[in-house]
């Protein structure tokens, strides 16, 4: 998850410190390069290749999504849906839940400040709520995701992966508690994160036909890719602001799950 333009100054100050410390260490930015050739695997992905950022052996696409070299060398299936602009969609892959209920175990990284694990019982309270067939629980070891913190010069807020192909969910969240600080505020933390363990248990963007509706900038599709994009039914074809799977979020917004969210979580768990 980025931060919207809406509140670009202190994204651009952060970027400035990035750009100025790579600037003086020029064998870390060729380190740091995308090759033609990544970039052309992630575009026959369908992924946008704007703004792709390596993030240790993994690249973040789509401002949260982590791509390994496996995800890489996957064949694309070329498919593209298109249906409406801003829409509740899904990844091919889901988390298996059998006929009764799976709790998925959540863990926080000691790396990460206090508030955080606050912000964690937020998200998962969220969750638990909606009286889901899929719930969460925080637990310190045996985690089926771990929220851990990021690389100090993380470029993204979040970032996270899909469901595997075995029906696990994706297995950890980067949290850049570097930019968010020691207590960002309960509610803007849960919404951050909650994104991300929609990730994990199979939602793509809202605005995944065009991340220009919350990020702001230039009309840009995300691509189907060969995790998919499956319109959820019931969800609508009008424009969603306020859904929590939005690509982009202000600073201090708080976002828990609107009408529409609500349904697609139903419809799928």
């Amino acid at each position: 998850m980025k931060t919207t333009k809406l509140f670009a100054s202190a994204l651009l100050l952060m970027g400035a410190t990035f750009f100025s410390s790579c600037s003086k260490q020029e064998d870390v930015a060729s380190k740091n390069a995308i090759s033609e050739d990544t970039l052309s695997q992630i575009k026959a992905l369908g992924f946008s290749t704007h703004d792709v950022k390596r993030d240790g052996n993994e690249y973040v696409v789509e401002g949260d999504i982590r791509l390994s070299a496996h995800d890489l060398n996957s064949k694309a299936d070329g498919k593209f849906l298109r249906v409406g602009e801003e829409e509740q969609y899904r990844t091919t892959n889901l988390v298996s839940v059998g006929s009764t209920t799976r709790t998925i175990y959540v863990a926080v990284s000691t790396s990460l400040p206090s508030a955080y694990a606050t912000a964690t019982d937020e998200a998962i309270r969220r969750y638990n709520a909606e009286g889901l067939r899929i719930r969460f629980q925080r637990v310190s070891s045996g985690y089926n995701i771990l929220l851990t913190k990021a690389p100090t010069n993380a470029s993204y807020l979040a970032s996270a992966g899909f469901p595997t192909s075995a029906g696990n969910p994706y297995n950890q969240v980067l949290v850049n508690s570097t930019y968010l600080g020691s207590n960002p505020g309960t509610n803007y933390l849960a919404t951050i994160l909650s994104h991300e363990m929609g990730h994990c248990i199979g939602f793509r963007h809202t605005d995944y036909m065009n991340r220009a509706y919350s990020c702001g900038g230039a009309y840009t599709n995300e691509g189907a890719s060969t995790v998919g994009a499956i319109l959820i039914p019931g969800t609508p074809s009008s424009a969603d602001p306020n859904s929590w799977m939005l690509a982009c979020v202000g600073t201090g917004v708080n976002r828990p799950f609107n009408t529409n969210d609500r349904t697609a979580l139903n419809y799928l768990y």
